[in-house]
Parts: structure tokens; C-alpha cells; sequence
């Protein structure tokens, strides 16, 4: 194509060091929260100050690990610490509702992980907590900050990957069959769809907009939580022609890529999809130009949505354009739906 760029867009995300500082207290010192530490103290300049966790000694070992940090043998005492600007929810998806909740009441800003609540119920009265309160929140979908996210953003804006036709993603990790797991534990929402599926939903609602219309099939592992689920999303509010076909599992290490094909070139992204990555532009031709390498890599890409959070508070802002939080409301809304069809209870 002979009008083909020769370069992608320059991503427009901020290096995280220059966001302002913010002090952070963390729900639930478990392995996602140990990432969340490592890449906010590597890439930027806030620092967690409190932990709180049902267990002392739990707490107590993640503030070893992280250095400074005030260590809780509850969730109330983060909310109520008063060197505490902003608190992290990362306990299972099960109680995110009910710890959320808890950080707003207490004044404090708020990023819940994904999936932010088990069911889209739950996240409106989380969404509306937060605007009476004046606080700001979101979700900590980490993909929705990172660098290569805003390079596809550009081009879908620039029309370079002209109309949008399909868009592929999965996630699919193996697990073993473990009663005591979370993820197969109905009473902490576990399956697939609420700590995989989400991601590969959330890829294409960001690009697309809200589906009309979502078609799921599915099985369940032997707890009755989803094993497996494969949906197509259609009826974009943005893109009106495109399909998102979209899977996730428990079961099966799956190639975790996304691809976005429009009517001119696609943009592909390899595995893992969700984490710090480049970007490739292939036109119709074959024409092929690829992005660099990222700057941070794997699980220390948790620091861009940090950064993006902390820029929030330090301009009052109650929620983020990158990830409205009726978007987030909408999201769970389409995990619901895809839940009801497979026959899994929300």
C-alpha cells in the first residue's frame, strides 16, 4: 500500500517516575499486590505506607517486603489510617464490593482489581459510593495504561487500520483442579471469566465500545465455577461492522494474543497480550512495521495504571477517560450476561 506508514505512533502515556507521589495502602497482601508493590516502587515515586490483611503475621511479612509500610490486622484500619491517601483493593474478586466500599467510606481514593466486582450490581453501588463521596476510582485493568494500548488507540483514531472487521483475543492458563484454589471456588467467584475471560472483554469493549449483542458458550469445572468459555460480542457502538471473538480457560496455556483487523491492515499483539508488549501493523499487502520493544516489562507494567491513578488525584479528577467507570459497570455487565448462558450463578 503506497500510503502504508513507515512508523506507528509515539505513544502518548507519561513515563511513570514523573506522575505526582501518592501513599498508598493496600487490602489483601496476596501475589497480585506483591506485583503491584514491585512495580510502584521500581517506576515511580509513591510508596505504600499501609497493609492491612485478616492475618498479622500476613501483613506483617508483606511490609517486610515492601519497607516502611504500617502492617494491619484488618481492612478498617487502612481505611481509617490517616497517612493513607489512596487504597488498593486486591483481595479475592468476591470481596472487592464489600472492601471498596469500606476504603470510600473512610474518604479514601480508591483502584479496585479485576474484575472490580463479582457482579455489575455490585460495581454501580460501588461507582455510586465513590461519586457521592468525591473520591476518585477505577479499576486496575493494568492493560489499559500501557504504552502499546495507546499506540492502538492512535491508529484506530487515525482510521489506518481502516473499517474494523474482527478482533481476536484469548486467555487461557492451566491450572490444576484444586478445591482450595480460588479460582475454582464459587464462594470467592472464582472461573475463568472474572480473572482471565475479563481481559480479553475488556481489549475489545475498549476499542470497540459496548456490544449489542453477546453469544457464549461454555463448560464448568467440577465446582460448577466456568472451565471454559468462548463468546462472540457484535453490535459496537463505535464499530458497528466488527465481531469481537473472543475465549478463555483454565484448562489449556493458551497463545494469550490479540489482533485488530480492519478493511486496510490489522494490528497484532503476541503473548501475553495484557502485559507490556510491542505493537505490529501489517496493511492488507503485507507491508509489515513493528513498534519497539517496551521500556518495562512483564508485571512491573502494573506501575503505568499507578501512575495513571495518581495523576487522577492530584487533579481532582473522579474517574479516568481511559476507563470510564460506567465502562467498568458495562463490562461486568457483559460477564453477567455471558455467565447467565453458560449457566454458571453470579
Amino acid at each position: 500500500m503506497s500510503d502504508f506508514p513507515t512508523a506507528l505512533p509515539t505513544s502518548r502515556i507519561p513515563d511513570p517516575a514523573e506522575a505526582p507521589p501518592l501513599r498508598w495502602g493496600v487490602i489483601g497482601p496476596g501475589g497480585i499486590a506483591r506485583a503491584f508493590a514491585d512495580g510502584l516502587h521500581t517506576h515511580t515515586r509513591s510508596r505504600i505506607v499501609a497493609v492491612g490483611s485478616r492475618s498479622q503475621e500476613r501483613a506483617e511479612a508483606y511490609a517486610a517486603e515492601v519497607g516502611g509500610a504500617t502492617a494491619y490486622d484488618s481492612y478498617a484500619a487502612v481505611a481509617a489510617d490517616p497517612q493513607v491517601d489512596a487504597v488498593y483493593v486486591a483481595s479475592p474478586h468476591s470481596e472487592h464490593h464489600e472492601h471498596a466500599l469500606l476504603a470510600i467510606a473512610g474518604g479514601k481514593h480508591v483502584l479496585v482489581e479485576k474484575a472490580f466486582t463479582r457482579t455489575a450490581a455490585q460495581a454501580q453501588e460501588v461507582v455510586d459510593a465513590a461519586r457521592a463521596a468525591g473520591v476518585t476510582c477505577m479499576e486496575a485493568m493494568w492493560t489499559r495504561f500501557l504504552p502499546q494500548s495507546d499506540v492502538i488507540r492512535q491508529l484506530l483514531a487515525d482510521g489506518v487500520l481502516g473499517e474494523v472487521e474482527t478482533v481476536l483475543a484469548d486467555h487461557g492458563q492451566w491450572f490444576e483442579q484444586d478445591r482450595s484454589s480460588r479460582l475454582f471456588a464459587p464462594e470467592l467467584a472464582g472461573g475463568s471469566l472474572l480473572d482471565l475471560g475479563i481481559y480479553p472483554v475488556s481489549f475489545a469493549l475498549g476499542l470497540l465500545g459496548l456490544p449489542g449483542r453477546v453469544t457464549a458458550v461454555g463448560t464448568t469445572a467440577f465446582t460448577g465455577v466456568e472451565r471454559q468459555v468462548s463468546l462472540i460480542l457484535d453490535g459496537f457502538d463505535r464499530e458497528p461492522a466488527a465481531h469481537a471473538v473472543l475465549s478463555t480457560t483454565l484448562a489449556a496455556k493458551t497463545p494469550t494474543i490479540a489482533s485488530v483487523s480492519g478493511s486496510r491492515a490489522r494490528v497484532e499483539l503476541d503473548g501475553d497480550f495484557y502485559q507490556p508488549g510491542r505493537v505490529r501493523l501489517v496493511s492488507r499487502d503485507g507491508d509489515v512495521v513493528e513498534g519497539p520493544a517496551p521500556v518495562v516489562t512483564g508485571h512491573q507494567g502494573l506501575c503505568y495504571e499507578a501512575a495513571h491513578f495518581a495523576g487522577l488525584v492530584a487533579q481532582g479528577a473522579p474517574e479516568s477517560p481511559l476507563l470510564p467507570l460506567d465502562e467498568t459497570v458495562a463490562i461486568m455487565s457483559v460477564l453477567d450476561e455471558v455467565r447467565r448462558q453458560v449457566g454458571v450463578p453470579l
